[in-house]
């Protein structure tokens, strides 16, 4: 895709400092690693087609004795070109004398800006610095090209080797949550509940895809709830959002069930509504299909709900098409997922919602959330947060739910809830 007389640029992730000398634990670049599967800071990508020596380099760190025996152990630039593929690999130090030669006989640089600024101005100066030297048989490269527009849209169909991780990343997600679900009981803290998540995620060497979501009561109607810091209550909800990631790609769960294992009619009748919500988008995601047609039978299912039980007035037709149903549904029935947890890819192609097409892995979470105090809403309705979410794949014949084995039924999570209690 890149072509003769381009040359394609990918830096991993910098290290992040998360406080003095103490850093973040490390994560590499999706995008790099997607195409290293190299998983070590310090480290950039070079893909130059019709190079003699070698199409595919990578810059590593070198081997260094004393720096190993204080950080781990590194894989140096001679053993990279083994165990990674590379047809050539340098050490990351001589990266200033060696890409600028490799960039300087391109036309093209396939780069995503804005990304890492400070490589952008590395990049940016070895450019500059070969248009002043202006020397016979040299030239600098005359126009970059958006990279990750390519990659991106690569990353989207998703190979068997792929999947084979997703389903893992989902696995071990749907064991936590039962492990949640199973020590849930009123009078623990929403953060006991969380490490519940993160005992099951490290037991299998998997670290969490994102911050866990763990909001009881009140919090349930906060979407990016992350404090996890209030004490479950009997006859609380409890919504969890969380997933983890194995080999870098992301599982995506979200479960909601009553702290003291029983739903009051109130909370069922809501996570009813919400369930046929999602056998409904469901039922729209595969092949064919464009990718906002979920969200459309998603919506049409949680406006008839809605109004069934008195807290939207008008026809379905007419809460869909004024919108009246935000208000207590406020986002997307799903996004992308994969490397990321939310995938890049795009939604529309031109002004056309994309047709699904298999391979592609998104997630089907409808929700519906009524905080306290809502106005003009009876109290019994108050407090109630419900989402469901699945990890979903296209497939050539439908779809395949890689959490299918982790209830949704009402009966059956109330029959999970406090059972290690």
């Amino acid at each position: 895709m890149i072509g003769r007389g381009g040359v394609g640029i990918v830096p991993t992730a910098p290290t992040r400092l998360r406080s003095r000398d103490v850093d973040h634990p490390y994560r590499p670049d999706s995008d790099f690693f997607y195409l290293t599967g190299f998983a070590e800071p310090e480290a950039i990508a070079v893909l130059a087609p019709g190079r003699a020596q070698g199409e595919y380099v990578l810059f590593c760190r070198d081997r260094d004795s004393q720096r190993e025996a204080w950080d781990g152990a590194r894989i140096g630039p001679d053993a990279a070109v083994e165990a990674l593929g590379a047809d050539d690999a340098f050490p990351i130090g001589d990266v200033d004398e060696i890409l600028p030669g490799i960039i300087e006989s391109a036309e093209r640089i396939h780069y995503t800006m804005g990304v890492h600024p400070e490589f952008d101005a590395r990049l940016i100066g070895w450019v500059a610095a070969l248009r002043n030297r202006g020397s016979p048989g040299r030239h600098a490269p005359y126009e970059f090209v958006a990279l990750d527009h390519m990659l991106h849209d690569m990353r989207l169909y998703k190979t068997r080797a792929e999947l084979t991780s997703m389903r893992r990343a989902a696995s071990v997600a749907v064991a936590a949550h039962r492990r949640a679900m199973a020590a849930c009981r009123p009078g623990l803290y929403e953060y006991e509940i969380e490490a519940e998540f993160l005992h099951e995620f490290r037991r299998h060497g998997m670290q969490p895809s994102y911050l866990p979501i763990v909001g009881s009561g009140p919090n349930t109607c906060t979407l990016h709830y992350t404090a996890n810091s209030r004490q479950l209550e009997d006859g609380d909800l409890l919504l969890v959002d969380a997933g983890c990631e194995h080999e870098c790609y992301a599982s995506d769960v979200t479960r909601t069930y009553p702290v003291n294992g029983r739903f009051t009619p109130a909370q069922r009748a809501i996570y009813e509504v919400v369930l046929e919500a999602h056998a409904a988008a469901l039922r729209a995601t595969r092949p064919g299909n464009h990718w906002n047609d979920p969200h459309d039978a998603a919506v049409g299912a949680i406006a008839r709900g809605l109004r069934r039980l008195g807290l939207l007035e008008g026809t379905t037709a007419s809460i869909v098409r004024s919108g009246s149903y935000r208000r207590f549904f406020m986002h997307r029935t799903g996004h992308w997922l994969g490397m990321d947890v939310h995938d890049v890819g795009d939604y529309k192609v031109g002004d056309q919602w994309r047709l699904l097409e298999s391979g592609m892995v998104m997630t089907v979470e409808p929700g519906i959330y009524i905080p306290p105090g809502a106005s003009g809403v009876r109290a019994r309705w108050q407090g109630i947060g419900v989402r469901i979410e699945d990890d979903v794949v296209v497939t050539r014949a439908g779809n395949e739910v890689l959490t299918r084995d982790l209830a949704r039924d009402p009966a059956q999570i109330e029959a999970l809830v406090g059972a290690s209690a």
